[in-house]
C-alpha cells in the first residue's frame, strides 16, 4: 500500500486548505482512510476517517464543522477540504489506511492512528 499526499502550505487563520492523498496498492471499498496529524510537542491526533466502502467519514471534535473528507473511488484519492483554519491547526498531516475488517464497531477518528500504512506526510502552516 502506497499513499502520497499533497496539498499543504502556508495560510492565514480563516483561509482553507484542501489536502489530497492519492493510493495505490489496495482495493478501494476493502480499506479506511484517515488523516492524521502531529504538531511539535504535541501528540498524534487522528483528524478524520473515511470508509471507502460506504463514503462514511467521522471527524475529531477539534475539527468537526471546518474539515470534510470525502473520496474519489475514479482517481483512488481522498481528500481533506480545511475551512476557517486555525494557528491550532499547524501540523505535519499524514493520510494513513488500513483494512476495513480489521476494525469493528462504530468508526472513530482517532482509528487513523492505529493504521499500518502511512504517507510521507505534508506540512500545514497557519498564521495569525
Amino acid at each position: 500500500v502506497q499513499l502520497v499526499e499533497s496539498g499543504g502550505g502556508s495560510v492565514q487563520a480563516g483561509e482553507s486548505l484542501r489536502l489530497s492523498c492519492t493510493v495505490s496498492g489496495l482495493t478501494f471499498g476493502d480499506f479506511l482512510i484517515g488523516w492524521v496529524r502531529q504538531a511539535p510537542g504535541k501528540a498524534v491526533e487522528g483528524v478524520s476517517c473515511i470508509s471507502t466502502r460506504d463514503g462514511q467519514a467521522v471527524y475529531a471534535d477539534s475539527v468537526k464543522g471546518r474539515f470534510t473528507m470525502h473520496s474519489d473511488r475514479t482517481k483512488s484519492t481522498v481528500y481533506l477540504q480545511m475551512d476557517d483554519l486555525k494557528p491550532d491547526d499547524t501540523a505535519t498531516y499524514y493520510c494513513a489506511a488500513d483494512y476495513l475488517v480489521s476494525f469493528g464497531g462504530e468508526m472513530k477518528a482517532d482509528w487513523a492512528t492505529q493504521f499500518g500504512a502511512w504517507g510521507q506526510g505534508t506540512q500545514v502552516t497557519v498564521s495569525s
